[in-house]
């Protein structure tokens, strides 16, 4: 080799260095983190939460309604086996067709209890809450804002009075 060619190729491996020391040297970063499809994920199981949410509080509306328009019935039936229990003797028919209306009664008592429906406690004091004073009246022995007689029974459903009790409140 001539001293040219020396010099070349020395020449051509400094700048093959160059060359590679030019070159930019790429870091590696973590690539972003794309969190979109994490949000999205979390806002639909938000939406499945809700739409849930909302359908168990239209069933409890739902219910609700229905053993409000049952209410009046289970009354009746409680007047009937009153009226019954009022009478003295009476004949085999009548006592057949007492217990038939007991067994109603019954029937319906435990369905509706069954769905949650509980009826309001009326001994004590009066609690406007729960309780709907529709007379006011002396009461002997009883305490000013005593609950005297209830007139009619109320009811709730969960935490939530579906009719409160109407009642007679000591003076």
């Amino acid at each position: 080799m001539t001293e040219e060619q020396r010099i070349e190729e020395t020449d051509e491996q400094r700048v093959e260095e160059q060359e590679v020391v030019e070159e930019p040297v790429e870091e590696t970063r973590p690539a972003p983190v794309d969190d979109s499809y994490l949000r999205l994920a979390a806002d639909f199981d938000n939406y499945r939460k809700r739409v849930a949410r909302d359908q168990a509080s239209l069933a409890q509306r739902a219910n609700e309604s229905l053993l409000n328009e049952l209410l009046p019935v289970l009354d009746d039936l409680e007047r009937a086996l009153e009226a019954a229990g009022e009478r003295d003797g009476g004949s085999e028919e009548e006592a057949t067709l007492e217990e038939g209306v007991r067994l109603v009664h019954r029937s319906l008592q435990d369905l509706v209890e069954r769905y949650g429906l509980q009826e309001i406690a009326t001994e004590g004091a009066f609690d406007p809450h729960v309780h709907e004073a529709l007379l006011t009246q002396p009461g002997e022995g009883a305490a000013t804002g005593d609950v005297l007689q209830v007139l009619q029974k109320g009811y709730k459903l969960g935490d939530r009075v579906v009719r409160p009790a109407r009642v007679i409140v000591a003076e």
